[in-house]
């Protein structure tokens, strides 16, 4: 759901006479919406945000603290919040179809956290959305919000920073499957006056967010896994030590 002020912004703007593209462009809301704001401004009452009758103002930790740790990476790299067509809410993971394993991996976790315990799977071309319906997503993922992640905030509540503290490699993991990888270099050495091709793994992770990208590190940090920023998208490791601390707790995608 977005905010009056996000409303307002984008009729602004259409207002100046720009088109509804560059606007939708601009402020990463829908044209759609931004047409059906121009005849009704104020949210639909079911999409009004209330208080949670489960969590009340604030949310409380989820019960599987392992699985939300590695769902919320998940999240921040590869998922969105929606309104239902009700007064839920829908939570989309996008993940490629080229690695079955993380699916499976990602339904087992929404429906870990998920109060109904149910996911389902919408196929698209070259991935599958993963997705759970719920009341509780805005409670449980408190950085859903208008527009794009990387054009906005992204801070962990202190319950949320508790629950990553305690499962690291669980954050860590939901990272580099969403926006991650681990790939296998090569270069070449002189060896006894012959050219030897000689291959080393790395790990990568990429994201625009400048604060999603200070959560990996920082977590990295804790763990003691050295890290390089070669510019400003993507984190690289590949030091032998921290490669195998990678391979040990995340290994690559399947």
């Amino acid at each position: 759901m977005h905010d009056m002020g996000t409303r307002k912004r984008a009729l602004a703007l259409v207002a100046q006479g720009r088109s509804l593209n560059s606007v939708s462009k601009e402020t990463g809301v829908s044209r759609a919406a931004i047409r059906s704001w121009q005849s009704r401004i104020e949210p639909l009452p079911r999409m009004q945000r209330t208080p949670c009758s489960r969590c009340g103002p604030a949310a409380a930790s989820p019960s599987n603290t392992a699985a939300y740790s590695y769902l919320l990476g998940l999240y921040l790299g590869d998922g969105c919040i929606s309104p239902g067509v009700r007064s839920g809410y829908f939570l989309r993971i996008a993940c490629a179809n080229a690695w079955p394993g993380l699916i499976e991996a990602c339904a087992a976790a929404i429906e870990a956290i998920n109060p109904s315990k149910k996911s389902n799977r919408v196929q698209a071309v070259g991935y599958t959305s993963v997705v759970g319906y719920s009341h509780h997503w805005p409670c449980f993922f408190p950085q859903h919000g208008p527009g794009k992640k990387h054009e906005r905030s992204i801070a962990l509540e202190p319950w949320q920073q508790e629950i990553v503290d305690a499962y690291p490699w669980e954050f860590i993991r939901g990272l580099i499957h969403s926006d991650g990888c681990r790939v296998t270099n090569w270069t070449e050495k002189v060896m006894g006056g012959e050219h030897k091709r000689y291959e080393y793994p790395r790990y990568f992770f990429t994201n625009k967010s400048t604060d999603i990208m200070r959560l990996f590190t920082d977590t990295l940090d804790t763990l003691g896994v050295d890290w390089k920023q070669p510019n400003s998208r993507n984190i690289s490791i590949a030091r032998k030590a921290s490669v195998a601390l990678m391979d040990t707790h995340v290994g690559p995608k399947y």
